[in-house]
């Protein structure tokens, strides 16, 4: 047994001209690995940074992170099928499940942000966000590139009349997440929406550019037809689909309405933004994969929840 690992760790460095014996007497030296230290659990408890002393800002913070963590797990699992030379419909059903697991945890923990922090509380540290908003989650934003065709992600204003072989810059301009921060009859965008694109701009669109021919829907376009028609794959899909553009949304939706809508009056988001219409499903109709739902099922897509 021994013999064999050293003749598999021998011809693991040989193939990458490297020599064993140099990795083996740094193995005398290096300490044994801990938990705290493969985790950077220090690392990672000290980046909550609160800009107030409301206690359920430290909630807030901690709930985001955790978000942006298993959008993190949600693109390593894209990444694989984007980057898939043989694609199974048993590996793409299972990573599409996969990242509904994510999505389902996201939906459900709403109710750690819904029910977990006091009104009072939240209302008052929140001033002190303005004016960063939600929409600029650049790993969401991304999530979005990886999982659909862009024209699925133009405005729905403009779905119909842009030219599919526009520019990514114009495309960009007319994505449906503009809407909340860009006033389309003077062309004006606000200072959230303008920083966002100084700091993303440029990586979103070579991003987009990769995404344009390995998104899911366009993995699942080049499938064999047998595939296409494989019933798991396809249900896997949908589960996707509108976990993300309903279930997921809707809990969100229904946390800023819980803290926003008080006594019948809508207050601003932070970042300036008609956040009722920029996020109900049922305005923008945001819909990864449509040729798998039903026209009636568009129609009524995010209106009967």
């Amino acid at each position: 047994m021994k013999s064999r690992i050293n003749d598999q760790l021998k011809d693991k460095y040989e193939a990458i001209d490297q020599d064993l014996d140099a990795y083996l007497e740094g193995l005398l030296h290096s300490k044994p690995i801990n938990y705290w230290d493969y985790i950077q659990t220090d690392a990672l408890l000290n980046l909550q940074i609160q800009r107030t002393v409301f206690p359920d800002e430290m909630v807030f913070i901690i709930y985001h992170q955790i978000n942006e963590l298993l959008f993190k797990m949600v693109l390593v699992e894209i990444d694989q099928v984007a980057k898939s030379k043989e694609l199974t419909v048993e590996l793409f059903t299972s990573k599409l499940m996969r990242i509904s697991r994510y999505f389902d945890m996201l939906t459900s923990s709403f109710s750690i942000m819904k029910d977990g922090m006091d009104v009072d509380q939240y209302n008052k540290f929140r001033a002190t966000l303005t004016p960063a908003s939600g929409f600029q989650s650049a790993q969401y934003r991304k999530i979005e590139f990886a999982s659909t065709e862009l024209i699925n992600l133009i405005d729905k204003r403009f779905r119909d009349t842009i030219d599919r072989n526009s520019s990514y810059e114009n495309a960009f301009e007319h994505l449906y997440w503009q809407a909340a921060g860009k006033n389309y009859k003077t062309g004006k965008k606000s200072y959230t929406l303008t920083v966002f694109e100084e700091r993303y701009k440029g990586e979103f669109i070579r991003f987009a550019q990769f995404y344009s021919t390995n998104n899911l829907y366009s993995k699942f376009k080049e499938l064999p037809k047998e595939a296409r028609e494989d019933k798991e794959l396809i249900n896997a899909m949908r589960h996707f689909d509108y976990t993300v553009n309903i279930k997921w949304v809707m809990a969100h939706y229904n946390t800023a309405n819980h803290y926003l809508n008080i006594g019948g009056k809508t207050a601003e988001a932070t970042g300036g933004s008609e956040w009722v219409k920029y996020m109900h499903p049922k305005y923008q109709k945001r819909i990864f994969f449509p040729d798998l739902w039903t026209k009636q099922e568009i129609e009524e897509w995010g209106v009967n929840i």
